[in-house]
């Protein structure tokens, strides 16, 4: 049964349900009943169903990128811990992961409404409760659920998805022939490990983004500096880097170096949003400090000479 905008209408209950247009004549609307809201949609003030026409703010992006960096950080990862040593087809299969993500990303921008173009459409993101709507679904009678679960921060849910699966199919479209070719210097089971473990990560990162996904979106700026601190200061430690000239002595270090600090970077431009850049540009001076605080005192905390001086003491 349908009603007209100047009809009396009952309550349109529960956050996330709403009533859609159905047609407009002139300034008068007609609306369903109350319910879901399509795709693309989400209620506003008056719970009717509006398109969502807006484009993802800075911080929008930021977060999209930092989703879709994951992936490409594990896969330097693994294929640096398998690679070994003396292998020469690492360099190669970092710019592979770099190239399926690169072309993952873009392909996800072209699918997305609208449909190919590289900008999207969006939902302005009000609160942590529009990421769950599933668990905000009324029950008038406390019998019959009405179901009004959808996207209310449409496309920021899905996208990820749409991105995780481009990047999973042509991962396994020009990973295996490259390593095939190029990873002579590893055994047979060994040069498909960093691929193996994609199939692993890539359902550990979707099933994060399913349940955790409204957590990340407010979350990911502090996540990136604790976690860039923390395998920097191991990362130091473990390749035994207590001067600076250590650092100079494999360009590995230099580019593992610098890349925390371009997370490092990222995750101070995230918190700030670079809103007021008088501001907040200056903080990014901060970037290479936990680095030199590490290289001026890890001398002072080895622990041979801990020990050394613990027994000189004695």
């Amino acid at each position: 049964m349908f009603r007209a905008a100047v009809d009396i209408q009952p309550a349109c209950l529960g956050l996330y349900c709403g009533r859609t247009v159905l047609s407009v004549n002139g300034s008068v609307e007609t609306y369903g009943d109350c319910g879901v809201c399509p795709r693309g949609q989400r209620t506003d003030d008056n719970k009717i169903c509006r398109e969502c026409m807006g484009s993802p703010d800075r911080y929008d992006w930021l977060y999209l990128g930092f989703m879709a960096m994951l992936p490409l950080v594990l896969h330097w990862f693994f294929i640096e811990w398998y690679s070994g040593k003396k292998s020469s087809s690492a360099v190669l299969q970092h710019l592979t992961a770099l190239l399926e993500c690169g072309v993952a990303a873009v392909l996800t921008l072209l699918v997305s409404d609208p449909v190919g173009s590289l900008h999207i459409r969006s939902c302005r993101v009000k609160k942590l409760s529009d990421w769950y709507t599933m668990l905000y679904n009324p029950s008038p009678d406390y019998i019959t659920t009405v179901h009004c679960t959808h996207e209310a921060v449409y496309p920021l849910y899905t996208i990820v998805f749409i991105y995780y699966a481009f990047c999973l199919v042509l991962m396994m479209l020009l990973r295996p022939l490259l390593v095939k070719k190029i990873a002579c210097g590893l055994g047979r089971s060994d040069r498909f490990k960093s691929i193996y473990a994609a199939l692993y990560f890539f359902p550990i990162l979707t099933v994060l983004q399913a349940v955790g996904g409204g957590l990340l979106y407010y979350a990911f700026p502090y996540i990136i500096l604790v976690l860039s601190l923390v395998t920097l200061a191991v990362y130091m430690s473990a390749s035994e880097v207590e001067f600076f000239k250590d650092l100079l002595v494999r360009k590995k270090r230099l580019v593992v170096l610098f890349s925390h600090w371009l997370l490092h970077a990222y995750g101070i431009i995230s918190i700030s949003k670079l809103d007021k850049l008088e501001q907040d540009l200056p903080l990014l001076a901060l970037v290479p400090a936990p680095a030199l605080f590490y290289l001026m005192t890890a001398k002072y905390t080895e622990p041979s000479r801990i020990l050394s001086e613990g027994g000189n003491g004695h």
